[in-house]
């Protein structure tokens, strides 16, 4: 589906200037479109390699592993029909743990994982059982409690005043999704159409093949580090100075703010200088208790920053070239014209929809896609701040589908691309929503 968006992009944009008569503005884009997305990668990459250095140091100081503890009861709750000693419900807890601290790429091995177990408990092969719609359900709207790295990179090259503000919003936003999803799951999995049903008895080619083998990464790796021992007495010193530092500042500058300012005003300037501060400052107090060498866990995490800066090159330039041809040749404007008069009756703007189409699709297209709105618009533009929002608040619905479904072998989803099609629509009007509430 990919594949026919992009060529319909392309295609469309030089059929749409042939008749328009602007295959000049075209051709130039092709070439500022090239030249903005290789700009975009290096003024990202600084900020996405400190952001991913820091995180670092915290998920090797232990964060992840108290999450891990934090999130197991519930998903006991959530997933009744799994044994709580199962090795399914280690790999999902271990899957939700790394999602939430906003680490996909490492919690992808984990889903596939709990999938080929859960499957171990399925009684009807190759049709997803509940437990696997549900997982499949939160693994789509993907909640995560920290700011998006990438998206926050990308608001920063792009000159924005504040790249932290969509943090909230996308809090709120995926909170929606992963909401919508899990109640669609619930409601549909009553109805008589989306029972278990065992496929017909498949021979030859069509039995299907065995689930593939794969090896984890090291939990301890992943999970990191943690305090084993009480804290020595010189870091519980130095880590409560720091807070009540950090405190007695914070109080100060607020009270200067809230005496000279309006309330909103004061809060809005407030967050904006301190919440990066107070989130690095965060994040090494927790590799410092972790007893972290905290210089060289930061080189670490910068260095998966660089690699995952030089593996976006090629999808952002070649996503961004098609959609600048698009809009250079006047289709975008067209179309944008014809959608907005309904999605503004909702409080979408039209600008936005190809970022809501393109989202559940491929992450890499949606991304090029936002960066190329932020240049266009601007990052503190509504419609910019809303691209950036919608960028967190779901994960690449169809991909996932595709890969855990292919891990475990399930030919028959069920009501599983529903449930996530509902969190994709539930985060769009979330993120809206939001934006409204905060921007407006």
């Amino acid at each position: 589906m990919l594949n026919g968006i992009w060529l319909g992009l392309v295609l469309g944009a030089v059929a749409y200037a042939a008749f328009s008569g602007r295959m000049q503005d075209v051709t130039d884009q092709i070439y500022a479109s090239a030249e903005q997305a290789v700009t975009l990668i290096i003024q990202l990459t600084g900020i996405m390699v400190f952001m991913l250095g820091i995180m670092r140091v915290a998920r090797d100081g232990g964060m992840l592993r108290w999450i891990a503890r934090r999130i197991a009861p519930l998903l006991r709750r959530l997933f009744p029909e799994v044994p709580a000693d199962h090795p399914a419900m280690n790999a999902m807890v271990m899957n939700f743990a790394v999602n939430i601290f906003g680490l996909g790429n490492v919690a992808t091995p984990f889903g596939l994982k709990a999938m080929v177990e859960l499957d171990k408990l399925n009684p009807f092969k190759g049709v997803a059982t509940n437990p696997m719609v549900l997982f499949l359900a939160i693994n789509t709207s993907a909640i995560t409690l920290f700011p998006p790295t990438g998206t926050v990179a990308v608001r920063a090259a792009a000159g924005s005043a504040d790249p932290f503000a969509i943090w909230l919003p996308t809090l709120i936003a995926t909170s929606c999704s992963t909401l919508g999803a899990v109640a669609t799951y619930y409601w549909l999995r009553r109805l008589r159409v989306f029972r278990a049903r065992p496929l017909p008895a498949a021979s030859g080619d069509d039995a299907g093949e065995a689930p593939p083998a794969f090896d984890l990464p090291d939990e301890d790796e992943v999970l990191g580090g943690g305090p084993s021992r009480p804290l020595e007495p010189w870091r519980k010193a130095l880590i409560a100075g720091l807070l009540l530092v950090a405190a007695g500042g914070l109080a100060r500058e607020g009270y200067q703010l809230f005496t000279t300012l309006p309330g909103d005003d004061a809060l809005t300037q407030l967050v904006k200088a301190w919440i990066f501060p107070l989130l690095i400052l965060g994040l090494l107090l927790i590799g410092l208790a972790g007893r972290v060498r905290v210089y060289e866990s930061a080189v670490a995490g910068g260095r998966e920053g660089l690699e995952v800066a030089v593996r976006i090159v090629p999808y952002l330039v070649v996503i961004l070239v098609a959609v600048g041809m698009f809009r250079a040749s006047g289709a975008l404007d067209l179309l944008i014209a014809a959608l907005d008069p309904l999605t503004s009756a909702v409080g979408i703007p039209g600008e936005v929809l190809p970022m809501a189409l393109l989202r559940p699709l491929s992450a890499s297209g949606a991304f090029g896609v936002m960066a190329e709105i932020l240049e266009t618009h601007g990052p503190d533009s509504f419609v910019g701040l809303l691209s950036s929002t919608l960028m967190g608040s779901t994960e690449t619905t169809f991909y996932v589908l595709t890969l855990y479904c292919g891990a475990a072998g399930i030919r028959d989803v069920r009501h599983a691309l529903l449930a996530c099609l509902a969190g994709d629509l539930a985060g769009l009007f979330g993120a809206t929503a939001a934006c409204h509430l905060l921007f407006t």
